[in-house]
């Protein structure tokens, strides 16, 4: 894919709000340099402005000569940059007013206001990163952990798209041998072998879309992160346990039932997956008006939770309450933990719960003395992730936009194994192949729709 005619020269503010010590304009276009030369008064009056070299000067106000700022400013010659056009960077201090001031001044002289992502939509337009890899970017600057922000390099890399490309080629391959012996009716049954056919379909199109799907459903975990709710009877120590894992003060916790009135939700990382930690309101009979809107809210995060902590007070043992709770949580993903457990006297005993929570995990901890955290955090990875060493192996992770795709090429790789097994015509062999390829196009970006696009890039940030 060659560069794009874009007449637009485009720039915004590329770091993020707030105070700084440095903050970053990008511009990218062909007027890139005329305009740097515009606002740009280097130190070394003879500045030869090489290419990919920062050079030390002032942004000067053309019309006024009111000085905006000191700053750094490099220019990059196309091709050699991240969009594939000429690009400029400023790096100034780093004050919002400070870059309002040069950004707005770049837009008086005609240049335009980048929209959201649209720089890397450039250097995917401009063929310098296929799709997976312009997906990719949106990864790392969203990532809450540090697997997150491996998986996204990872396919920044190119990990998802040399292992869809393979497929890809295997797809070509089959579909050439097809449409010879559609051009060639008489002569069919010599030119398809359909039993290598099948064998090839299964080898380098089932069972790599099969791992690939896979991938995607781990990938999911570790790039979005899962929900974890706690719940339990009021001051059974919920509470405690969020600071506990938090190692902060974050939720207030005194002796008196009901301080929790309302939600309060922190992310915590444990191995590499974003747990979003929700402490609700203690779930009882007889709460006044205000608790009983934070109990509401605790049953709404309660279906929504990914996995539920089923927290008991070890010390007071198991109550009426803690059953009748127990009922109305057991259809989720459940993690029980006996609180408390340095201040108990003997074990609690969770057959009044029914036979089935016999094969629920109980994890001992005291949150208030914060013992049994390193085993509560193993026990929620553990339920969490499977598959996690076939995951490290794989290193690749679709998005929910891939899985699709995934998918409805999974779909046609049966078909077209079902019709070689048939014998069906080399003709409809063909629909199936190429309904394959197709999806696989969708993801690198071959055959995308622009409003798919646009969907993508609007996901970015301002000056990515």
């Amino acid at each position: 894919m060659g560069i794009m005619d874009n007449s637009d020269t485009i720039a915004a503010i590329s770091t993020p709000p707030g105070s700084g010590g440095i903050g970053i304009i990008r511009m990218s276009g062909t007027q890139s340099l005329a305009l740097l030369k515009t606002l740009f008064q280097p130190l070394d009056k003879k500045c030869p402005f090489d290419s990919h070299r920062l050079y030390y000067g002032k942004i000067v106000h053309p019309d006024t000569n009111r000085v905006l700022d000191e700053v750094l400013a490099v220019f990059m010659a196309s091709p050699k940059t991240y969009t594939r056009e000429d690009v400029v960077e400023i790096h100034c201090h780093g004050n919002i007013l400070v870059l309002q001031s040069i950004l707005e001044l770049l837009l008086t002289l005609g240049v335009r206001l980048a929209d959201p992502g649209e720089f890397t939509k450039l250097a995917y337009l401009n063929g310098r990163i296929d799709l997976t890899r312009a997906e990719a970017v949106i990864d790392i600057l969203s990532a809450r952990t540090r697997k997150g922000m491996e998986m996204a390099l990872d396919q920044l890399g190119g990990s998802l798209y040399v292992q869809v490309d393979a497929i890809r080629s295997s797809l070509v391959q089959m579909r050439a041998v097809v449409e010879v012996a559609i051009d060639f009716p008489d002569e069919d049954i010599e030119i398809v072998d359909y039993t290598a056919l099948t064998q090839q379909v299964r080898d380098d199109l089932l069972f790599p879309l099969e791992r690939l799907l896979r991938q995607a459903e781990e990938g999911k975990i570790f790039r979005d992160g899962v929900s974890v709710v706690i719940v339990g009877l009021p001051n059974v120590g919920k509470s405690s346990l969020l600071n506990s894992l938090l190692q902060e003060e974050r939720a207030l916790v005194t002796s008196i039932p009901g301080t929790t009135r309302d939600t309060i939700e922190e992310y915590l990382d444990i191995q590499g997956v974003p747990v979003r930690i929700v402490d609700t309101a203690g779930i009882r009979k007889n709460a006044d008006e205000v608790e009983m809107m934070g109990i509401e809210r605790a049953r709404k995060q309660i279906e929504q939770a990914d996995l539920v902590l089923f927290m008991l007070d070890a010390q007071r043992g198991i109550r009426e309450e803690d059953r009748e709770l127990f009922a109305t949580v057991n259809h989720k993903p459940l993690l029980l933990l006996a609180n408390k457990t340095d201040l108990a006297h003997s074990a609690l005993s969770l057959d009044s719960f029914g036979p089935d929570a016999t094969a629920i995990p109980l994890v001992q901890i005291s949150a208030k003395q914060q013992q049994g955290m390193t085993e509560l955090k193993a026990a929620i990875f553990k339920t969490v992730v499977s598959g996690k060493d076939q995951w490290q192996e794989e290193g690749c992770a679709p998005n929910v936009r891939h899985k699709s795709a995934l998918r409805q090429a999974h779909d046609a790789a049966l078909r077209l194994g079902e019709g070689l097994e048939q014998r069906i015509t080399s003709d409809l062999l063909a629909v199936d192949l190429q309904d394959c390829l197709d999806q696989l196009n969708i993801i690198v970006g071959i055959t995308t729709t622009e409003d798919v696009l646009d969907v993508i890039f609007e996901q970015f940030c301002l000056g990515k």
